[in-house]
């Protein structure tokens, strides 16, 4: 090959050679961002995934072993989760989202996890389509306030905080997926009642669910259960030398001092030499005690409430001796945390020193007596002169496993009547808000154009899970019912649902099967905002 035939090679190849990249300009793999993603996605779905069997009245119950062997029996979403050791950092986002759920509504935890689960798996899909995550994420939180506000616009329906009958519906409502749904006639007065009996007439909305205490006992059923016009207290009557186990027209001393002789703040011993030290030493404590009985019976008192103490005991054989013969009777081992809602129930003052043994500082009830209750022993305070806003539950169940459900279901449906009262609005259940709000999202979805229309749409067919999960879960034919149901809101039948009792369609309002417009509005609002948060992620990176 000649000279010439080289250089036409050589331009040739020079022509054939790619374009160099200009200076700065790299090759991004996004591979990886795309793995993360998907990792994120899939975890949260399987945590979604988990709890979903256990929605509705039809839902099955989880039972959860703990590593100390104790077994809890439950099918709220919120223990489920926060028993489940989740490793995963984007599941564990969803524990968060059911415990915000708990703490915003106090119900509809399991309802939140669902719709993130479909959310996310609905979001899955259209970034397989190649749309970006911020627009699907941007399209979501519109998709979410539109429904939010046709929510609170168009379906819910206004409601009184004295009508007694629609907060009892939603405490119904509540109760009904509990194992305890058949106890639902006594636990939901039970549970209206109370909170009506706290709420401040001027601020109805300010509750606070501290202010109702509810004690356990094993023993009887939850038929035994019952609320207490006054208070009722875990500890039981001292019967030490014969002290007094009921008292009438009682005046009520709650106190944070020690009836007891006094110690030094350091360790130390005393060697006493002779037995006329030693009987100094017992006169002088003898003498103590008695001038300490002297000053409490002086000031009107006859019940004795006796804060727990930790640095010496709070009475001791001999005080017991001598609040026996001056007829009070003493009732020890109040905890800390008790004392405030003690003083607010008796309107009585907590006193610290025995000089401050005043009758106006004492509470007034007509009656304090000890009962048996099962095992254990209760003292009930009735018949309060000045009672607070506050409310006692007295809970009896067979075993541990019912009764600690039993008090789980009793605060989901306080919570959900407290909702009503802090937002005055119901909206139907069984499915029937998410169907209604997924066909106007639809009919929406199909005015707008570009990738907001294809998300919106997506969000939509998302809120479907509600109902098609209600039906699976009660054994029927989720499909064939949901598209029925979908058939039903489109002829304007906006209050229909799914009815797992009698394995159909019908008119929730007319079932009476109403939730707090809360319950709804929170659902869906934390459930979007978990969703957007978990698209935003592109990367974890671990720390030491």
């Amino acid at each position: 090959m000649g000279l010439t035939g080289l250089v036409n090679m050589a331009q040739a190849a020079t022509v054939a050679a790619p374009p160099r990249a200009a200076q700065g300009e790299t090759l991004r793999d996004n591979s990886k961002k795309k793995d993360v993603r998907i990792l994120n996605i899939e975890s949260a779905k399987a945590v979604a995934d988990a709890v979903r069997t256990s929605l509705g009245p039809r839902g099955m119950d989880k039972m959860v072993s703990q590593a100390s062997g104790e077994v809890i029996i439950t099918n709220d979403g919120a223990t489920i989760l926060n028993k489940m050791k989740v490793q995963q950092p984007a599941a564990k986002m969803l524990v968060e989202l059911s415990k915000s759920q708990d703490v915003v509504a106090g119900d509809g935890t399991t309802s939140v996890v669902i719709i993130c689960g479909a959310l996310l798996k609905k979001s899955l899909e259209l970034l397989e389509k190649g749309i970006h995550p911020t627009l699907v994420s941007d399209a979501f939180d519109k998709a979410c306030a539109f429904a939010v506000s046709y929510l609170e616009n168009t379906i819910a329906k206004a409601v009184s905080i004295d009508d007694r009958d629609s907060l009892l519906k939603a405490a119904n409502t509540s109760l009904s997926s509990k194992i305890v749904s058949q106890y639902s006639n006594l636990l939901s007065p039970m549970a209206v009642d109370c909170l009506l009996k706290i709420a401040n007439v001027k601020a109805p909305e300010m509750i606070d669910l501290k202010n109702i205490k509810v004690v356990c006992k094993t023993g009887g059923t939850i038929d035994d259960s019952e609320m207490i016009d006054g208070i009722v207290l875990d500890q039981k009557a001292s019967k030490a030398a014969g002290g007094p186990t009921r008292v009438e027209n009682a005046k009520i001393a709650l106190i944070q001092f020690q009836v007891s002789p006094p110690k030094t703040d350091l360790e130390n011993n005393v060697v006493v030499g002779d037995y006329a030290a030693m009987d100094r030493i017992l006169k002088e404590e003898r003498n103590y005690i008695l001038k300490m009985v002297k000053k409490i019976k002086a000031s009107g008192c006859n019940v004795l409430l006796i804060q727990k103490s930790i640095l010496r005991d709070a009475v001791t054989d001999l005080s017991l001796h001598y609040l026996a013969k001056a007829k009070i009777m003493v009732v020890q081992n109040i905890e800390r945390e008790e004392i405030e809602f003690i003083s607010k129930s008796l309107g009585c003052l907590p006193i610290s020193h025995v000089d401050h043994m005043k009758p106006e500082k004492l509470g007034s009830a007509g009656l304090v007596e000890m009962h048996d209750v099962g095992k254990g022993k209760v003292v009930k305070i009735t018949e309060v002169a000045h009672p607070g806003h506050t409310a006692s539950v007295l809970l009896r169940g067979s075993n541990k496993l019912v009764l600690e459900e039993a008090e789980r279901s009793l605060h989901d449906a306080l919570c959900v009547v407290r909702c009503l009262m802090q937002k005055r609005a119901l909206i139907a259940g069984g499915g029937a808000p998410e169907m209604e709000m997924s066909l106007q999202l639809t009919a929406w979805a199909k005015t707008l154009t570009g990738m907001d229309s294809y998300c919106i749409r997506a969000y939509a067919d998302a809120l479907e899970v509600i109902p098609y999960t209600l039906a699976e879960n009660a054994g029927l034919s989720p499909i064939q019912l949901v598209t029925e149901l979908r058939n039903l809101h489109a002829q304007g039948n906006t209050y229909h649902g799914i009815n797992v009792r009698k394995n159909t369609i019908s008119d929730m309002m007319q079932e009476n099967v109403v939730q707090p417009l809360l319950v709804s509005t929170s659902a869906l609002s934390l459930a979007t905002e978990c969703v957007k948060m978990i698209l935003k992620i592109d990367d974890i990176v671990p720390t030491r």
